[in-house]
């Protein structure tokens, strides 16, 4: 079944099969030039029907068909024609074991960030530890998640990225403490901090995909002409709390030597990297013991 994204919004006849709804919707978002428009014509349709996306693929006898044939459009027209993502569409995301709720107030949670999660897993028994930037609240609750006995925080400028996160911990029952704050001005004393700042360079906007620069919050992405301004000013900051003693970053492809060598000057004495999927050096990792 062909679609036009732009009439129809990949809109199926009244009892269509599963199978022709999900082609017609894969060949509109494929049009409009989305990287996986199979996979994210299941999750939109999986999502309209209230059924796991297996389903889909067994159950001959599921139809889109009533009220699900509009949602359906709707869906689909803002995957193909507002390059709107998956996860805002659906309103929820994957991070590690937790399910979190996503809207535009916070950046969707990537696989990459679960790189700083196993960092805070190292930790020692008890430890007080501040998830800074934490937009929807995904790194410091699964840290609460698998690692109850932690002391944990989050943090973030933005009050309504905060308003979310709250959300979710609520929706999970973890207990995490939230913090209104400008990096850690006006914050106490952590023995830790795992942090996701802004890290692209403001001349990457071009590159980016349209995805990101239409929807999610240019806040909690831009940091300055080399991406690496709120980085400096942190780390400025971080001489007036020694009490943190390992600090990880993520950060953008080919930053990682810069900001290493910035921690050095900062006073860090031990940095090591991890490297997510595409080998990618995108965790700076750093402690000091002086």
């Amino acid at each position: 079944m062909a679609l036009d994204p732009n009439t129809s919004g990949g809109s199926p006849a009244p009892g269509t099969s599963v199978r022709d709804a999900l082609d017609g919707a894969a060949t509109a978002i494929a049009a409009a030039g989305c990287q996986t428009p199979r996979l994210d014509a299941e999750v939109l349709l999986a999502n309209v029907l209230g059924v796991g996306r297996e389903r889909l693929l067994v159950d001959d006898t599921l139809t889109v068909a009533g009220p699900a044939v509009r949602a359906f459009q709707d869906a689909v027209r803002r995957r193909a024609v507002e390059r709107e993502p998956v996860a805002y569409i659906v309103g929820s995301r994957g991070f590690r074991r937790l399910e979190l709720a996503v809207d535009r107030r916070a950046l969707i949670p990537r696989p990459e960030t679960e790189l700083l999660v196993e960092v805070g897993l190292g930790l020692a028994p008890g430890a007080r530890v501040l998830d800074l930037g934490t937009g929807s609240g995904a790194v410091a609750l699964a840290l609460k998640d698998e690692r109850p006995d932690l002391h944990v925080s989050g943090s973030d400028i933005s009050e309504a990225a905060l308003e979310l996160a709250a959300l979710n911990a609520e929706l999970l029952r973890l207990e995490v403490h939230w913090l209104h704050a400008d990096l850690l001005i006006g914050l106490g004393e952590f023995d830790a901090i795992l942090a996701n700042l802004p890290y692209v360079a403001d001349s990457e906007r071009a590159t980016l995909a349209p995805e990101i620069m239409r929807h999610e919050p240019p806040g909690a992405l831009f940091a300055g002409p080399d991406g690496l301004s709120v980085i400096r000013v942190l780390l400025a900051e971080l001489a007036q709390h020694p009490h943190v003693r390992l600090l990880a970053l993520e950060v953008g492809a080919g930053q990682a030597p810069k900001v290493a060598e910035l921690l050095r000057m900062a006073g860090f004495d031990a940095v090591r990297f991890e490297r997510d999927l595409a080998r990618i050096q995108r965790v700076v990792i750093a402690e000091r013991h002086g």
